[in-house]
């Protein structure tokens, strides 16, 4: 005997506004789409009602003030998140980019990232390079600033690197990696990066993701275990 649908999606902004059956058609509609707005509701009539109205007194409900569970990891998003594809807790602002770094080995193949936290999309990739992690997350950092300056935008930073987050507020990569024909690419980045800290103001909050609270930063690669 079938399952009854037990969860209905309304998509007020998105690819295809409308009333959809499931997660899967739902995100379809608004991952990496900019500004979109939708909600899950628990019967069909409700949702058909819902989409007849307008998103934002819908968005202002949802935040009204309770308490919230812990996100777990297994839904996407929590039934509480409007403003995000992603499993974010509660306490994270979703207007914010995640940064975070891998490397193949000390030094090694490094490469970083940065993922949008409200459409969960990719928006810088950089590497492999010879390099080390602790590079890799401080210049990720810098890559989201000074994305942000050139774009005109404000928004969180999120790292989990505490190591990274000191060389950015200091404005220098403390790294002991050694200077040779196969890391001179890779210094000659580090040292744009510093240039641009040296030059350029920014109040961006840099945040420390929680990882022990929150589990993987978003824009982790997954190499680990």
């Amino acid at each position: 005997m079938a399952k009854p649908q037990t969860k209905f999606y309304v998509v007020w902004r998105g690819r295809e506004p409308g009333v959809y059956a499931t997660w899967e058609q739902c995100q379809a509609q608004v991952k990496g789409f900019s500004g979109a707005a939708y909600k899950s509701f628990p019967t069909f009539a409700e949702a058909q009602a819902a989409f007849a109205g307008e998103a934002p007194v819908y968005k202002r409900a949802a935040v009204a003030p309770r308490k919230q569970p812990k996100a777990t990891g297994l839904e996407n998003p929590p039934d509480y998140r409007h403003d995000t594809v992603l499993p974010l807790p509660p306490e994270v602002t979703a207007d914010a980019w995640a940064v975070d770094a891998a490397c193949s080995g000390n030094p090694g193949q490094m490469e970083y990232r940065g993922v949008d936290l409200a459409t969960g999309a990719e928006v810088f990739h950089f590497g492999p390079v010879l390099g080390t992690n602790n590079i890799g997350e401080f210049l990720a950092i810098v890559h989201a600033l000074a994305a942000f300056h050139k774009q005109g935008i404000s928004k969180t930073i999120y790292s989990d690197s505490r190591i990274a987050m000191g060389w950015v507020k200091k404005g220098k990569c403390k790294t002991t990696l050694d200077r040779t024909a196969r890391t001179a690419r890779l210094y000659e980045i580090i040292a744009r990066a510093e240039t641009w800290l040296a030059t350029h103001r920014f109040g961006t909050p840099i945040v420390k993701w929680q990882t022990s609270r929150w589990g993987e930063i978003p824009a982790d690669f997954g190499r680990k275990g």
